[in-house]
């Protein structure tokens, strides 16, 4: 479930021969509108928090979990930049959960201001959340 990343993750994932058989599809949900719709983000936590939070990336990933019946999801939201900062969440800031149906992690981040940049530090830190979670899940 991209929001920042706007597909960068995806692209990843499925440049790779195979990945099909691992990699079921995902939502790009900008929007909050769309993150409501698609992955049952409520509005209140929307409201609250904004869709730069933990709260919010927690029930992306839940909801990517439920709606596209998926053993893991990632979430990513963010503020990519150049602009779109605020004093609370300055250009760069990004959370990312990763989800299986009985754990949910959520961190945040500090990037840059350059926009590229984000989106990619914040697709690789998302596939180091997921194999930090994979990980515990094996062991």
């Amino acid at each position: 479930a991209e929001s920042c990343t706007g597909g960068y993750l995806s692209h990843l994932l499925t440049q790779h021969p195979g990945s099909s058989s691992v990699f079921l599809g995902g939502g790009i949900v900008y929007s909050n509108t769309l993150k409501m719709k698609q992955l049952g983000v409520n509005s209140q936590t929307l409201d609250t928090y904004g869709a730069v939070s933990e709260e919010t990336v927690i029930e992306m990933a839940n909801g990517a979990i439920k709606n596209f019946n998926s053993d893991y999801a990632i979430a990513i939201s963010g503020v990519a930049g150049p602009d779109g900062g605020t004093v609370e969440k300055p250009v760069g800031t990004v959370w990312i959960a990763v989800a299986h149906k009985n754990q949910t992690i959520a961190k945040k981040f500090t990037f840059s201001n350059k926009r590229l940049q984000n989106i990619e530090r914040a697709a690789i830190a998302a596939l180091n959340l997921l194999l930090r979670l994979l990980k515990q899940h094996q062991a």
